[in-house]
């Protein structure tokens, strides 16, 4: 790799990166934390490196005592990992300093993991981002030695959406039937076509989540992992979209895809599941009642976007709202064993153990029956879990039941999501 190649993007990136206009993500950086960013491609993860760099710009901090670097710059395709420690050589030849490190999408650099963890050995504060969820398995997790903070970052929540469309808006002020009108307009912007930070400000949001969701297809899943059924792979997300809202095992989405002509065996729709996952297409939601086995092979699943999933439905609506509601808790609560369904003599959308919390998703409440089997859930399972708070998210109702001694709370989800 040539120094001078690598001095020229450097000083590339010092004169780009003050001028970006950012959304302020919400996320406090810790002053001598050393972090490692992942999410769905697109979400916005190299911003949240130039609001870190804009931030310390405006507390005096010189480029001198800052390195970005951007992996994916055409200029740096042939470096390889025993090029990187040439990162810390050229900011030294540069201005004879110790640098913090900005690296971004450092998962394109085979082995970078060895050189993270001498940064970190070497007290080095560093900020890492990579698209693809293996950057945190187990293995790489060892390596990195439990140096860095691992940070999950998903597309834009709503009130990020409305900053970056400047639309101020308060949920206890008063405002017009006009006003209102707009309010709405964004929301339902935000509902079907989702968050992605580049997205929420174009005029053609179809087009551009098509782009995005076969950069993921073609590129994160099928040729990273060398899939040659790509028939099969399409149809499997398909009725994973169509499927949000209910459970599905691995032996009937293989039935299903069978039968369409595109044979496949039910281990690889486990791995190809296990793709989509790793890209971060699709999220998991288990049975807290069930047993391990059932846990894992009998979830629901969710897109990480409701722009990706609305691309798969017609009428979709129900599905929209519940895998809205479905990303809100897994941003807030975590991926991770924090959010579940309950499913075992009684039905209820999610229940989050940490807060204590159980929710139901209905879109409307107007008929009678149906208003009564989503509460008298709530009620049974309260019977049954420790439960703090009872929610019923909906497209526009809100109001409060108290039975039993129990408080209910309904609400729209555009109030529900700005109050989380």
């Amino acid at each position: 790799m040539n120094k001078e190649t690598l001095k020229q993007a450097i000083a590339d990136n010092q004169i780009e990166i003050p001028n970006y206009k950012i959304i302020k993500r919400h996320f406090d950086f810790e002053e001598f934390g050393n972090y490692v960013f992942v999410g769905i491609r697109r979400a916005g993860k190299s911003f949240l490196l130039y609001q870190r760099i804009q931030q310390l710009l405006a507390q005096g901090m010189k480029w001198d005592e800052m390195l970005y670097i951007n992996f994916e710059d055409e200029r740096l395709s042939s470096i390889s990992a025993k090029d990187l420690n040439l990162l810390l050589e050229v900011h030294w030849e540069m201005y004879g300093k110790k640098p913090i490190l900005f690296l971004d999408e450092i998962q394109n650099i085979a082995g970078w993991e060895k050189f993270a963890r001498r940064l970190a050995d070497s007290k080095h504060r560093v900020y890492i981002t990579g698209s693809n969820a293996k950057m945190l398995s187990g293995d790489i997790q060892t390596t990195l030695g439990g140096r860095y903070i691992a940070i999950d970052v998903y597309p834009y929540d709503f009130e990020e959406f409305l900053e970056a469309n400047d639309f101020g808006f308060s949920t206890n002020a008063l405002i017009s039937t006009q006003e209102k009108a707009a309010f709405l307009r964004q929301f339902n912007n935000y509902f079907y076509f989702g968050g992605f930070p580049e997205g929420a400000i174009l005029s053609s949001k179809r087009d551009y989540l098509t782009s995005v969701y076969q950069k993921i297809f073609l590129g994160d899943i099928a040729m990273r992992h060398s899939v040659e059924n790509t028939f099969a792979l399409k149809i499997l997300f398909k009725k994973l979209a169509e499927c949000v809202k209910q459970p599905v095992s691995f032996n009937r989405l293989a039935n299903i895809i069978s039968s369409t002509g595109a044979k496949i065996s039910t281990n690889t729709v486990i791995n190809y599941i296990d793709y989509a996952k790793d890209a971060w297409l699709i999220t998991p939601i288990q049975n807290i009642a069930s047993k391990i086995v059932d846990k894992e092979s009998n979830p629901k699943y969710y897109f990480i976007d409701n722009g990706l999933l609305n691309l798969f439905l017609l009428d979709g609506n129900t599905s929209l709202l519940e895998n809205l509601v479905a990303i809100n808790l897994l941003r807030k609560y975590g991926r991770n064993d924090a959010v579940f369904f309950y499913n075992k003599g009684v039905e209820v959308d999610f229940f989050v153990p940490e807060a204590q919390l159980a929710l139901q998703v209905c879109y409307n409440l107007a008929d009678e029956e149906t208003r009564k089997r989503e509460v008298n859930a709530l009620l049974q399972l309260s019977k049954r879990l420790e439960i703090k708070k009872m929610q019923i998210i909906t497209k526009d109702e809100e109001s409060v039941i108290t039975q039993n001694d129990k408080t209910i709370e309904i609400l729209p989800i555009w109030k529900w999501l700005l109050k989380s």
